[in-house]
């Protein structure tokens, strides 16, 4: 997961801009993020633009009734980032300027460096586009070299920062006192001090200054700026030794590889699973079951329900399942492909299509699901939806039912399909029933699943009733759903697992 924190106070006029700019970035560049945002008492429009945009983004925004100052509301959105994570060895956080100095697009970059095996990234002013005064040109220049942080860190007062969070916990670890003292420029110079010695590995990237788009004057003038870095001085280079002596008691206690054995691993958002855990998705690559549909005595088609393969979905280990049905009748012909990944290790969806083709009528939906940032987007829609925090699809449902206990007589709700106003899904246990399907006798569970407001086969419409086999496999021996033209009902024909004999 990749956190954006970004301290706001009174940017209404650009903040909502920069906002949609890192959406952008991350729709190009598929990594899952979340926005932090802190209002920091702000007395024009911002909150209002902030409300908005919560709505169609991963966009957490957290209020202050009085001014707290950039320092403050920076370090507490870096604190929830900290607070948030689960694996802050993976998981990072990029500091983002509301004003649209910084530019957005630099992140890809940031973040490339990071899944490389840095630690610490710092974008640091290249060139400048638009116009800016001598005195502050001037200013820029110098206040760097009051506040020097050394790691081959020229321009210290950037705030355009992207780390790896666990050095942001080993900075702060032991000290429950703000780790930020200084303000404005200072206060960048004192978090680079502070998280410095930490990382393993600091780059720094180029980013143009777009004092092009910035749309208000700056809240302080040059000269004070530069005797705040002055009068830092001795603050930075006692955040630095801090940091150094850490970093020496940690050398001579051979400890300095042990607490961060792993940092290596890319930060991509990817939900990675502790070695020892097993798979949640517990269908083995290849399991194919085969059935034919039946209209009353009628044969009127084929349909397979099959495990295709484990693949990468925006940066998650995924496992591949389809559903297809294709049959038809006195003029009736349908062609349905429902195809789901979903997290190899969580079982939550990750991306779901379905394609039909029903008479003359051809429909076509797929989603992108970001379970870790709660939204998901759909194909040809230019926004964002709020989704559940454990998230299924159609086709998911019908490979997760067969993982959960059942008991006979029971009505189970589950608030976990991917779209929140069709929740609850309702799991009825009908009963046990004997089924001869595939050549082999089987006892069955009888269960009807339904999604309120849906179509398809778990559409409250259809009246599914599904048959899995009553041992640990949970076969699926057959399906039963209504369709226009009357009741379909499938008969599994064949259960196959590459390589496996059949049971």
């Amino acid at each position: 997961m990749i956190y954006v924190c970004v301290p706001a106070h009174n940017e209404a006029s650009t903040v909502g801009l920069v906002l949609w700019k890192v959406r952008q970035v991350f729709t190009a560049f598929e990594r899952e993020y979340q926005i932090l945002a802190c209002d920091d008492a702000s007395t024009d429009a911002t909150a209002g633009v902030l409300t908005s945009y919560a709505r169609v983004l991963p966009l957490t925004v957290i209020k202050h009734r009085s001014r707290q100052g950039y320092a403050r509301s920076l370090e507490e959105l870096l604190r929830v980032a900290l607070q948030r994570t689960d694996r802050p060895k993976r998981d990072c956080a990029i500091t983002l300027h509301a004003d649209f100095v910084h530019g957005p697009e630099t992140m890809e970059e940031m973040v490339k460096r990071l899944e490389s095996g840095a630690d610490l990234v710092v974008a640091e002013q290249s060139r400048i586009q638009g116009v800016s005064t001598w005195q502050e040109r001037w200013a820029r220049q110098w206040a760097p070299r009051l506040l020097n942080v050394g790691g081959g860190v020229k321009d210290s007062i950037s705030g355009f920062l992207a780390l790896r969070l666990v050095v942001l916990r080993q900075a702060t670890k032991g000290s429950e006192s703000a780790l930020l003292h200084a303000e404005g420029w200072s206060a960048n110079a004192e978090l680079l001090a502070h998280l410095g010695a930490h990382a393993r590995r600091m780059e720094v990237v180029p980013s143009a200054a777009r004092y092009d788009l910035k749309q208000r004057a700056s809240r302080s003038t040059p000269w004070q700026q530069l005797l705040s870095a002055w009068r830092s001085r001795g603050l930075i280079s006692a955040a630095r030794k801090g940091a150094t002596a850490v970093l020496l008691a940690l050398l001579a206690g051979g400890a300095w590889f042990r607490p961060l054995s792993g940092q290596d691993t890319v930060c991509t958002g990817v939900v990675v699973p502790p070695p020892t855990r097993g798979p949640a998705v517990p269908f083995p690559v290849g399991e194919r079951l085969t059935f034919k549909a039946y209209y009353g005595p009628f044969s009127i088609g084929n349909a397979a329900m099959e495990v295709m393969g484990i693949d990468t979905v925006h940066g998650v280990e995924a496992v591949h399942m389809r559903f297809h049905i294709a049959g038809g009748g006195l003029g009736y012909h349908l062609d349905q492909t429902m195809e789901s990944w979903v997290g190899r290790y969580d079982f939550r969806s990750r991306r779901y299509s379905s394609v039909q083709d029903e008479r003359d009528r051809h429909r076509e939906r797929r989603y992108e699901i970001y379970p870790d940032s709660g939204f998901y987007r759909e194909e040809g829609r230019d926004t964002t939806f709020a989704t559940v925090a454990e998230p299924l699809d159609d086709g998911a449902f019908l490979y997760w039912i067969r993982t959960v206990p059942l008991e006979v007589g029971k009505k189970y709700e589950y608030a976990r399909y991917f779209r929140p106003d069709r929740n609850p899904v309702i799991v009825e246990v009908l009963g046990r029933d004997k089924v001869s399907v595939a050549g082999k006798k089987w006892r069955a569970l009888v269960v009807r699943p339904r999604i309120p407001q849906a179509r398809g086969i778990f559409g409250e419409k259809s009246e599914t009733r599904i048959w899995l086999s009553d041992d640990e496999q949970r076969v699926v021996l057959a399906i039963q759903s209504r369709f226009s033209f009357g009741q379909v009902t499938l008969k599994l024909k064949d259960y196959r697992v590459s390589g496996v004999n059949q049971p």
